[in-house]
Formats: structure tokens, C-alpha cells, sequence
């Protein structure tokens, strides 16, 4: 048996920069370091993505919570080792639990409905959710931008 059952020796964290896909199919709609809406920076990025999207896991890890938390819906923290922590809110499902491994890519959860503030809207519009994406490294939060790809995962 492979040791702690991985199938490869995995990379260290730092070395993945413009290796990792996001989580979500979807688009960054505000970045770290940019207003948070409250008067303060945003500390991780947040994807617009799909009603009901799957949410797979940005790097291989142990997930060190697993669960509901104040407002932000279902929140994962998952240890990506080197130091380095990755904070995953927004979702209504969390197919994980803590203390599980994960391998990158590998699907942790899933987006809610968006909730749409008038009966008027169009059938037609596409529902968003959104996914907030924070990387810590020692406890503080860190710009994610330097670890992701600049491609798209090939996840449907």
C-alpha cells in the first residue's frame, strides 16, 4: 500500500503556482486584495459559478473541517501541507468529512441554487453561485492568483 494511500509522491504546496485549476467551472468576480462590499479588502478570491456546480478540490490534502459556518454556508479547510491551508465557502454540499484525504480535482462538494430576488426574472438568465477561495500560508491569507492555471481543468 502506497504510503499514507497516495498514488505518487505529491508536490509541496508553493510548488504548484500556475498549476491549480479552480475549483468551480466559473469566472473570478472579485479578487483577493479588492474591496469586500463591507469596507474591507477581500482576503481569498470569489468564482461566479453555476447554480448546482460540483466543486472539486484544488490540491491534494487532508480536510481538516468539514461543515456549516455562520453565514457562509457549507465551509471546507483543507491542510495542503507546507504550511498552507485552503478555505473553501459558499457551498450547500459537502461530500467530505474531516479528516478524509484528497486528491487535487477530486469532488468535495457542490453549489447551491442562486436565489433570484424577483419573480420577473427570465427564465432565460443563467442562476450564479458564488464560491469564496482563500489560500493561507502560517494563518494568514495569501494572493491565490500565483497558483492558478491559466487553462481550463476539463471538468464538466
Amino acid at each position: 500500500m502506497p504510503e499514507a494511500n497516495r498514488l505518487t509522491g505529491s508536490a509541496p504546496f508553493s510548488a504548484l503556482q500556475g498549476q491549480i485549476a479552480l475549483p468551480v467551472i466559473g469566472k473570478i468576480k472579485r479578487r483577493f486584495g479588492t474591496d469586500d462590499g463591507n469596507g474591507a479588502a477581500m482576503q481569498g478570491d470569489m468564482v461566479a459559478t453555476q447554480s448546482g456546480a460540483i466543486v472539486t478540490a484544488p490540491a491534494e490534502g487532508n480536510v481538516l473541517y468539514a461543515g456549516p459556518f455562520r453565514s457562509y454556508g457549507q465551509l471546507l479547510i483543507l491542510n495542503a501541507g507546507d504550511g498552507y491551508h485552503v478555505v473553501l465557502a459558499g457551498m450547500s454540499r459537502i461530500s467530505v468529512v474531516t479528516g478524509q484525504s484528497v486528491l487535487a480535482g477530486e469532488p468535495i462538494g457542490a453549489m447551491g441554487e442562486a436565489r433570484v430576488a424577483s419573480t420577473s426574472a427570465s427564465r432565460n438568465e443563467n442562476s450564479t453561485s458564488e464560491l469564496y477561495v482563500e489560500f493561507r500560508k502560517d494563518g494568514k491569507p495569501v494572493d491565490p492568483a500565483p497558483w492558478w492555471a491559466d487553462r481550463f481543468s476539463g471538468r464538466t
